[in-house]
Formats: C-alpha cells, sequence, structure tokens
C-alpha cells in the first residue's frame, strides 16, 4: 500500500494487476470495492443424491448451515439428463416434500426449491410447465450436444434465456478447463438477452469451469447482468470452490451490488416470488 500511497495511486488489488489499463482508473481513484468471499449469503446450484451428487439433501443443508450460510439452493438435475440420474417429475415432488420437512427443522436457514434444467436441443427447457412452476428457481444449462457451431449454441441460449422460468443461465460456454473446449457464443448479444430478460449468469466457480469468463464481467455490470457465484457442488466440501469463484469475479472487478448471491435471505426470497411467472 506504502508503494501505491508513494505513486499517488489508489491501491490495486492483486486480481487486477492483469493490464497497465488499470493504472488509470487507480490514479482517478475510481476502483471499486471488489466482492469479498465474506460477502455472500448463499450457496446456489447444487447437487445432492437425488441425482449424481454424493451428499444426502440433509447432509448439504446442515453444512452449509454450519458454514454460516442463510440460504442453500438445491439444483439437482432434470430428467433429460440420464447420465446424472436426472430427477423424473415425481422424485422432484418427493425431494420438495423433504425440503419442506427440513425447512420447518432448520429454520431460519432455507433451502430453495431449484433445479439444473437442461437446455434441449431446441432451447426448450426440460419439464412441462405444470412442474416448472412449483420450483423457487431455475439454474438453465446446457449439458448435452456440445458440438455446436455458433448459429445453433445462439439459437439454444436465447431461446432458454428468453424462457419466462429461467433464473439464471448456468456455465454459459460449456467449457471445463485443460479437458473440454467452449462451444461458441457471442457473449455480448448473450448478456444483452440476459439483461432485457432480467436473468443472472452463472459464475461457476468449479475450478476447471470458473464460467462465464472473467473478462465479461464488466460488461455484465455496465448492462446491469447480476452474477452468480456458483460452485456447482457435486459433494458438500465443494462448498469451498466459492472461494475460487470469488477471486475469479475479483478479477473482473464484480463489486457486492452487482454478486447476486451477496442478498441476503429476504432479499432474495422477494427476488425469486417477484421473478417467478404468475
Amino acid at each position: 500500500e506504502e508503494i501505491f500511497s508513494a505513486n499517488k495511486l489508489q491501491f490495486i488489488e492483486p486480481e487486477l494487476r492483469e493490464s497497465t489499463a488499470i493504472i488509470s482508473l487507480a490514479r482517478e481513484n475510481k476502483i471499486p470495492k471488489l466482492v469479498e468471499l465474506a460477502d455472500l449469503k448463499g450457496i446456489l446450484h447444487n447437487h445432492t443424491k437425488y441425482s449424481d451428487g454424493l451428499n444426502t439433501l440433509r447432509e448439504m443443508a446442515e453444512y452449509c448451515k454450519g458454514l454460516g450460510y442463510q440460504y442453500l439452493g438445491i439444483c439437482d438435475h432434470s430428467k433429460s439428463a440420464g447420465y446424472a440420474n436426472g430427477l423424473k417429475p415425481e422424485t422432484v415432488l418427493e425431494q420438495q416434500k423433504e425440503i419442506d420437512a427440513l425447512n420447518k427443522e432448520l429454520t431460519p436457514f432455507r433451502i430453495f426449491k431449484g433445479i439444473e434444467s437442461d437446455i434441449l436441443n431446441d432451447g426448450s427447457l426440460d419439464y412441462e410447465e405444470d412442474i416448472l412452476k412449483t420450483f423457487d428457481f431455475v439454474v438453465a444449462s446446457v449439458h448435452s450436444n456440445l458440438k455446436m457451431d455458433l448459429e445453433k449454441a445462439m439459437m439454444r441460449l436465447i431461446k432458454a434465456i428468453e424462457n419466462p422460468y429461467t433464473t439464471i443461465l448456468g456455465h454459459p460456454t460449456g467449457r471445463l478447463l485443460l479437458s473440454r473446449p467452449e462451444y461458441p457464443i457471442d457473449h455480448k448479444k448473450i448478456i444483452d438477452a440476459c439483461a432485457a430478460n432480467g436473468v443472472v449468469i452463472e459464475l461457476n466457480a468449479h475450478p476447471y469451469r470458473l464460467d462465464i469468463d472473467w473478462r465479461w464481467i464488466p460488461y455484465c455490470v455496465e448492462k446491469g447482468v447480476k452474477i452468480s457465484i456458483n460452485p456447482d457442488a457435486h459433494e458438500k466440501e465443494g462448498y469451498h470452490d466459492m472461494y475460487f469463484g470469488t477471486c475469479v469475479a475479483r478479477k473482473g472487478m464484480l463489486t457486492k451490488e452487482f454478486c447476486f448471491n451477496s442478498m441476503n435471505l429476504a432479499e432474495i426470497e422477494k427476488y425469486f416470488s417477484a421473478k417467478k411467472p404468475k
């Protein structure tokens, strides 16, 4: 800090030292306060033994509560995800009953009823409307037919974003770092569509994903699109990946105000209620 001060510069956080462009912001004292792990009030997009997770719903909830979070979003895989034991409609309702029981027991901690709905080949969401409307929120993600050209990928994603049941767009490019390349998307058009439809974009905190790429966070902020830092946890220890997601969010200069899950329980309950199709 003394070095920056001696050079009449605002302190530049280590995550922002990517290029010299940041220096002009520091000279004008325009670097915002970056989001911190402690700002995150809940963990959304997590899996249980109901689909391909390693822990039970109770184990995932109790561990999350024990870490000091106010809420948990359970998003097991949807029915078309046969590779991940996707939930049949009757299993969805069974899980939701268990969530209701656990919510009574663990109050004031809250489990939200979510799903990671596959974005199908034609861009529609998995499940009929009678099941989609039972969820508090929906993470929409592509998991199949990943070898797409730009036109196909954009058709699927835009249609899913425009679906009124989509709350969060999950891992937008489908990339797995070091093993699977992303499918091509026009990031600006995707972010613009999310802005127009009130859809949040996920920053998947799993170290192999880190998707949306941090370089696009400033454009999300410019367009008023919130970022949800989600671990995509398939076991309770996966919650700790939130650390990596926060590091990458800071690299993209994300602030607490634009981080979706920095909202407290009351705020996010209100958001989910207002977003849900009536």
